[in-house]
């Protein structure tokens, strides 16, 4: 059950920071007098390296949400242990390898920040 829960969390919030808005009038940005007119579907993105940059940081948005969750249940798991050594130490080992993947998916997203806008200029 937790497999499935985890599942389908990773693949709504992948969804949802992949999700792009609709535009009401198609023809807003078609030049005077003509009404087919197609518009870039990526926005302002116009080169490979800002796509790829763009990827990336959903990508880490999605995993920084996720190991946020997973040091919400290590925290969940030590409240509700009862005393239980085992459950305890469970709890913090959570907490301590979330927190560990915190430091590393915000320093990978630092250094992809900085090769990303050296490369895109």
């Amino acid at each position: 059950m937790k497999k499935i829960i985890i599942i389908f969390s990773l693949l709504a919030a992948i969804n949802l920071s992949l999700a792009s808005p609709v535009l009401a009038d198609a023809t807003a940005g078609c030049p005077t007098g003509s009404t087919n007119c197609l518009s870039n579907p990526l926005g302002n993105i116009n080169s490979p390296q800002a796509l790829i940059g763009k990827i990336i940081n959903s990508i880490l948005g999605v995993v920084g949400s996720l190991a946020l969750l997973i040091f919400v249940y290590g925290g969940l798991i030590w409240m509700t242990s009862s005393g239980s050594p085992e459950k305890v130490k469970q709890g913090r080992d959570t907490l301590l390898w979330a927190a560990i993947g915190l430091v590393v998916i915000f320093s990978a997203y630092g250094l992809t920040r900085v090769v990303l806008s050296s490369v895109t200029q």
